[in-house]
């Protein structure tokens, strides 16, 4: 994925010259010694990339960072430091990840980056030849999901995306029992997020920061001019770089919810929400209840990204209900419940992490990792390929949509396409800059 083929090239081929001057004989002899590890590059560097950092350092007898990339040098160069002072050797940093790419030794990515970019970038990197980690959402929309998957089922390289819970022993376990009938048949799942999120304010139109390459960031996303509340946080709230409060947290317990009724994609899906908090540049609801329906079970959601009432004294959670009994699951552990309320069963956790944490570095992502580099190395199953991480995705994605367009949508279980509703289907996919549209 590039501006063309020629420039992608010939980008490739001035970077590694580039690269090579600047490469010291010590770092070099540290790349080509290090064939018992995994090559890794992580790519957009604020906030979640520290997480990959230290879950890559939990599995440092089986990978390392040989490089990093950001298009902001100021969150380069701090996130360069923290990786020379966590793993103890320094890591190549690039502006741009083509030049990244185009490295023999580069075995796998990690993609930390604004929404927009995820699907071009992972398609690029499968192409390249790399394995990719990619934090959720896969995709900014549901037809870059399902390119996604192609691209993965074409290029033969593994793609694990970032929703971590997948590699929880404790949520594996509770999930069989539930599949199992600890609580009977489980028909019903509830699926929360909250947080207190402050305004975005108003932003207004500066000049572009001297340590950002504004159009490189953009990247696949019609230009814009630079405003100062959208880098390097708030484009989550931007629809033409982000996804919203459900894809962004969404994402994690609704996919424990489909996972532990054993379902894919509904038949259903209604939406309503509003910006309720503050007037400001944001352009998603932050409040938002959506609900999934199939032909035996239902899964709700609900997102509130600015009022901090927690449920069951969570601000994050899942609880699946059946004819006899109730699971509460969190990132701290599970309870399980009997038809009356009463707790029969539990598990503690030891480190669980608040909704205010937006960083998120836990056990259960290095597990994640870890399962990863498996994969790559033993041919281990992935506990949350692209083709499973993706079902969760659209399913919030159409839930955007249907918010969007203010009806029900109603859908092909097989795939989740909306099926006799032309507005709301011009969704399924976005516009590009010209030149930069992903293809597998």
């Amino acid at each position: 994925m590039t501006v063309t083929r020629r420039e992608f090239l010939d980008a490739l081929a001035v970077g590694a010259a580039g690269l090579a001057m600047r490469t010291t004989a010590k770092s070099y002899a540290q790349i080509l010694g290090s064939n018992d590890r995994l090559n890794f590059a992580v790519i957009g560097l604020n906030g979640r990339a520290y997480a990959h950092l230290a879950s890559l350092k939990a599995n440092k007898s089986d990978a390392r960072i040989a490089y990093v990339c950001d298009v902001d040098s100021n969150i380069l160069k701090k996130f360069a430091d923290s990786v020379q002072q966590e793993m103890g050797d320094a890591a190549r940093t690039e502006k741009d990840f083509r030049v990244i790419l185009g490295q023999k030794e580069v075995d796998a990515v990690t993609i930390a980056t604004p929404d927009h970019w995820h699907t071009p970038m992972a398609i690029a990197a499968l192409r390249a030849g790399k394995h990719v980690y990619v934090e959720k959402p896969c995709s900014h929309n549901p037809a870059e999901g399902a390119m996604l998957v192609q691209a993965q089922q074409k290029y033969q390289k593994l793609v694990q995306m970032g929703t971590q819970q997948r590699s929880s022993q404790y949520t594996i376990d509770v999930v069989k029992k539930i599949q199992d009938g600890i609580i009977g048949k489980a028909y019903f799942a509830k699926a929360w997020y909250v947080n207190t999120r402050k305004s975005i304010g108003t932003g207004k139109e500066v000049p572009v920061p001297p340590q950002l390459d504004w159009d490189l960031w953009q990247g696949p996303a019609p230009r814009r001019p630079y405003k100062d509340n959208v880098h390097p946080y708030n484009w989550h709230w931007f629809k033409i770089y982000g996804t919203g409060e459900s894809l962004n947290n969404g994402t994690h317990e609704v996919d424990v919810c489909r996972w532990a009724l054993g379902v894919d994609y509904p038949q259903r899906v209604a939406s309503s929400g509003g910006r309720y908090q503050f007037k400001d540049d944001w352009e998603f609801y932050d409040t938002l209840l959506t609900s999934f329906e199939y032909e035996d079970k239902m899964l709700s959601w609900e997102g509130k990204s600015c009022q901090g009432m927690k449920y069951y004294g969570r601000d994050r959670g899942s609880t699946i209900m059946g004819t006899t009994g109730t699971v509460l699951i969190d990132r701290g552990g599970y309870e399980i419940y009997d038809l009356k309320g009463r707790k029969t069963s539990e598990f503690k956790a030891s480190d669980a992490a608040s909704s205010g944490d937006l960083i998120g570095r836990d056990s259960m992502t290095d597990a994640h990792f870890a399962n990863f580099i498996a994969g790559i190395r033993k041919g281990d199953q992935l506990n949350a390929p692209v083709a499973v991480g993706n079902v969760a995705v659209t399913m919030l994605q159409l839930s955007n949509i249907a918010w969007e367009v203010n009806r029900e949508l109603r859908l092909d279980a097989k795939d989740g396409r909306i099926q006799g509703d032309p507005e709301a289907m011009k969704m399924w996919g976005r516009e590009y800059e010209k030149g930069w549209a992903p293809h597998v």
